[in-house]
């Protein structure tokens, strides 16, 4: 690859699936047909929380947040992906690398904190029915979601800011889809235990102590919904939170397992990542963003309700 002055990278050359070229046409074809429900799915609910006056209300207003966050994070890298599979020429500009990064990191924090703030709306629903309409009001649930979008801004800049930083003078060969910002890291030719430790204090801050609020928030409306005498008024207790309860699973359970590795497994080097790594990282990246619309639709009548009614409209209505 070309290079100015011996330190200055001008390019990256993403690896992805180039190993399997066989696997690289039917990826290319299941990725997009992912990508395509993902824009449906979450399209659907954004359109339909803002039309249907029966949704207006903090829990969709968040839902809606999450739709256009999902459309957002999976269109900074698979458009790209897919260009890759069909290119010989799999690379990507610093530049664009560094954007890249930027919006990864924006939206995967922000979805982070955003559940996090759907957990406390899902507890003060169940847990302090009487006190919601005032508690969650316009004046509290907009600032909620906005600072939510702030963190995963701020974060973000601030990482990748360090990072572009870095001099690379090595290797070139990001061994993934797209810049992951682990991935850039580490090939850069410098000391980076300041970017690990400001990752450290970032994932605690923005991914764990969301992650505390959700187990503190469903903790407090088990213990809630046990305590109801009728079994029906538990079913109805949990429908309300099940859908979100189901997506945070799948949401952390799948960095958790990504992430929370052997030390041995994290100290190889970046181009030992095999397939099977790749394979989790697109279910982190596709199947979670494609999955949230249809969690919420399943698992919800009023969401059910609004795209019956959204469908009846558009065909029958003309």
């Amino acid at each position: 690859m070309e290079w100015e002055n011996q330190t200055i990278l001008v390019e990256f050359f993403l690896k992805g699936l180039s190993d399997y070229p066989r696997l690289e046409p039917l990826f290319f074809v299941l990725i997009l047909m992912m990508y395509v429900v993902i824009l449906l799915g979450n399209g659907t609910l954004i359109v339909i929380s803002i039309w249907d006056s029966h949704l207006h209300t903090p829990m969709y207003f968040f839902l809606g947040n999450l739709s256009f966050l999902d459309i957002c994070y999976t269109t900074t890298s698979i458009p790209s992906t897919l260009v890759n599979f069909l290119s010989d020429r799999k690379t990507i500009s610093f530049s664009g690398c560094a954007v890249q990064m930027f919006l990864g990191m924006a939206m995967g924090t922000t979805e982070c904190v955003l559940l996090g703030m759907m957990a406390f709306d899902r507890y003060v629903a169940i847990c302090n029915p009487l006190r919601y309409p005032i508690i969650m009001n316009k004046n509290s649930y907009v600032p909620m979601a906005a600072g939510s979008w702030f963190a995963g801004v701020m974060n973000s800049a601030v990482q990748t800011a360090f990072v572009i930083q870095l001099t690379f003078c090595r290797n070139n060969v990001i061994n993934h889809f797209s810049c992951e910002i682990l991935a850039v890291m580490k090939l850069a030719c410098a000391d980076i235990s300041g970017n690990e430790f400001i990752m450290l204090v970032a994932t605690t801050l923005f991914t764990l102590m969301p992650l505390l609020l959700i187990v503190i928030s469903y903790s407090l409306i088990i213990s809630s919904i046990l305590k109801i005498r009728t079994s029906e008024g538990r079913s109805k207790a949990f429908s309300t939170c099940s859908a979100h309860l189901i997506v945070v699973i799948i949401f952390y359970g799948t960095i958790l397992f990504m992430y929370m590795k052997p030390k041995s497994k994290d100290t190889l080097n970046p181009e030992d990542l095999d397939a099977t790594d790749k394979l989790i990282s697109m279910f982190y990246g596709v199947m979670t963003p494609m999955m949230n619309p249809l969690i919420y639709s399943l698992r919800n009548k009023d969401v059910k309700e609004a795209v019956k009614n959204l469908f009846y409209r558009s065909f029958f209505n003309k």
